[in-house]
Parts: structure tokens; sequence; C-alpha cells
């Protein structure tokens, strides 16, 4: 059994190029689905999925252990970079989707079967319109209250919102306020039956992500998201260690190494790896089996396409510290039509029951992906009120 051709489809998504990744092989009938999607950066993706495709023509796909350690260590640099690690997370996922295809099972019982009978998703405020959101700055508090709601009549029984504004690395307490005044209103609207989580989406400085943590403290945060710079390890365990809500981080990491520092220095009570950068499936385990001896929960970033959301689930069903998925359910209208998923979502409590399907259990439906060709993402600027860029 040969690989013999790796295709890359992209299909314009909004504020996202979905980036598909196509493994085909020599056996008729038997392909595999990956993802590799990254914002801004598609045409990189695309190219870096054609250098590592030379590797692969002609291997055995399911020696996929084999062929993550020639994408990483091959052509003298390791796969670290975002670019690279995006373009092996994509193969790395197609590659376990033919994998269980082989074998006839879903994914999950390929690592040892499920650990649980199933898994709780949460949602953006916005109904998943990402870009709407993060663009709307509402002067009132109110209306994060009433996105609250909405999403619990939608089903949901926790939800994540930009409550913590664009921030200079040093500025006076009405930011502080600001934020406060949303969460409270989000607590106000929902009561405490559901969790709320904050993404500070790494906008502050380490100072003021300490005001904004203490702030929020009192309104029983599920977790709070990137109250800094991943790059500053240390400031965010000095978070972690300064208030009872746990602090997660982890999206923007690539790889197992990345994570054993922020283990090591026991800065978060949730990791986030996303499945579509940090390696792909095979090295997500490794960096879960970590968090496991750390006794750390994990939550993926996952706000990209289908096959990103089948990868996650197929992950959570077999990994024992998994706690919540993040889901994107109303992007485009026509998500739906792309794919076919073999998991079921109950629409009460928004849980997402096991996929019965070889491998991730999904198609995607290539003549609807055409229908939705490549286009340059809005680029998304972001400048302080002196000018100088910031954080978006």
């Amino acid at each position: 059994m040969k690989i013999t051709a790796i295709e890359t489809q992209v299909c314009h998504a909004r504020m996202r190029n979905w980036v598909f990744v196509k493994i085909i092989t020599d056996q008729p009938g038997l392909w595999g689905w990956g993802e590799a999607t990254l914002e801004w950066h598609t045409r990189s993706v695309v190219g870096a999925i054609e250098d590592l495709s030379q590797l692969l023509i002609g291997e055995d796909p399911r020696r996929i252990e084999h062929l993550w350690q020639m994408m990483y260590r091959q052509h003298f640099w390791h796969g670290n970079g975002i670019v690279r690690g995006t373009a092996i997370s994509g193969i790395d996922i197609a590659l376990w989707d033919i994998l269980g295809k082989i074998h006839g099972v879903p994914c999950h019982e390929l690592w040892g079967g499920r650990v649980r009978d199933y898994i709780r998703l949460y949602c953006h405020l916005g109904g998943g319109k990402m870009e709407d959101f993060y663009q709307t700055r509402p002067d009132d508090a109110s209306r994060f209250g009433e996105l609250a709601q909405k999403a619990v009549e939608d089903g949901f029984t926790a939800f994540k919102s930009m409550a913590v504004p664009e921030t200079m690395p040093l500025e006076g307490l009405q930011p502080v306020y600001y934020a406060e005044a949303c969460v409270k209103a989000m607590r106000d609207a929902v009561g405490d039956s559901i969790d709320i989580m904050v993404d500070c989406h790494a906008r502050p400085s380490p100072r003021m992500g300490m005001l904004f943590a203490k702030a929020l403290e009192p309104y029983g945060l599920y977790f709070f998201e990137e109250p800094c710079w991943p790059e500053s390890i240390e400031d965010i365990a000095l978070i972690q260690r300064a208030v009872k809500t746990p602090i997660a981080s982890g999206e923007r990491l690539i790889g197992i190494h990345a994570f054993r520092e922020m283990l090591e220095h026991r800065a978060v009570s949730v990791i986030q790896p996303d499945i579509t950068h940090c390696g792909g499936l095979s090295e997500v385990r490794r960096i879960a089996a970590l968090a496991e001896a750390y006794k750390v929960a994990v939550a993926p970033h996952n706000p990209q396409g289908p096959v990103s959301t089948a990868a996650s689930i197929e992950f959570g069903f077999a990994t024992p510290s998994y706690v919540i998925c993040e889901s994107v359910h109303s992007d485009v209208p026509w998500r739906t039509e792309v794919v076919s998923e073999g998991f079921t979502v109950e629409e009460k409590g928004r849980i997402v029951r096991p996929n019965t399907r070889p491998g991730l259990g999904i198609d995607i439906d290539e003549s609807v992906v055409k229908k939705h060709p490549f286009q340059q993402e809005v680029l998304q600027r972001t400048f302080y009120k002196d000018g100088s860029v910031g954080d978006w």
C-alpha cells in the first residue's frame, strides 16, 4: 500500500480559508481527509504541504509515526514553526483517517477506545461569526448579557466571550471596569449553572493581565484564557498562582516541547492545543499524555473547519483529561453542506455522541468546496489610541 498523491483543497469560509488535505492511496476508494487551516497564511501552508509531500509519495500510509518523524526531522529544519507545524498537522490527521478506514473503526478505537460517553461543546458569543464579534465594541455591557442568553437558548451550557478589550501595556482602570461590567452582565443573565469563559487573546501585558484576572475572579469563570503572551510563561504562572480562576493557554504553541515548558512552570490549569497546528493527532496525543502526568485538563482550540472539529472529537473520546471542545456552528450557512459527519450533536446541552464510522467519520463534498474558492482574507490590524501597533 502506497501514497500516490497529496492534494490541498482551499474553501473560503468568511474570515478564513479552510485548507483541506486529501491523501490518496493506490487502493481504490481509499483516501483520508485532514485540515491545515491557518488564517492569513493560506498560500504558505499550501506550499509547505507540497514541499512535505515530496517526502511521502510512494510511502506506506500506515507507518504514521515513521512518516511524522520524516516530516518533522528531515530538511534539516525541525517542524516547530507555525506554517510547517500546520502542514504536518493536516497530513497527519489525514493519515489517521486512512488507518481507521483500513481497520474499519473510528480513530478513537485505534487509541484504546472510548473513555467517555459524550463530549460537551462550548460556543463563542456572536453565534460563531467571529469577525463580527471581534470588530464590535458595545458601549453597553448589557449586550453581552443578551448574547449570553441567546447561547443558552441555543442549548449551550458553556460559552466564551471576548470581554477583555484591546489594552495598551499599561492603562488605568477603565478597561478593567469595562471587562468586569461585561462579565457581570453575562453572569447575571445566565446564573451560576452556566459555565463562562473569557478569552483575552493574549492582548494584555502581564501586569494588565493580572489586573483583569483579579477583577474577574469573583464571577467564577470556567477558565480565563491567554491573560498575556504565551511567550511569557513565567508571567502566566504568576497569574495562575495569584487567582483561584483556572488559567488556560496553548493555542499558539507548536509541539510537545513548548507544552513541556508550560507544564514545567505550572503555568496553567488547562492546555489548549490546536490539532491543526501543534503537530496533528500524533503530537496532540503525546501532549495530552504529558498533561495527564501534571493533572492538567485539555480543552482543544478549534475555531477552524469541519475536519478540525471531527479530529478534535475523535481525540476527545480517547483522552481522559479532555474536558470540553470549542465549537463553531454557524460561521457560514452552508457548513453542513460541505461535510457529512459520523458523530451526532444533541441540541439540548450541545453534547456530542460518538462517531461510529471508520476513521474520522467524515466525508467532504468536493463539489461544494469548489463553489467557495480561495479569497484573500480580510487582514486584521489593530492600533492603540496613540497609533502604535497592538495585538489583535
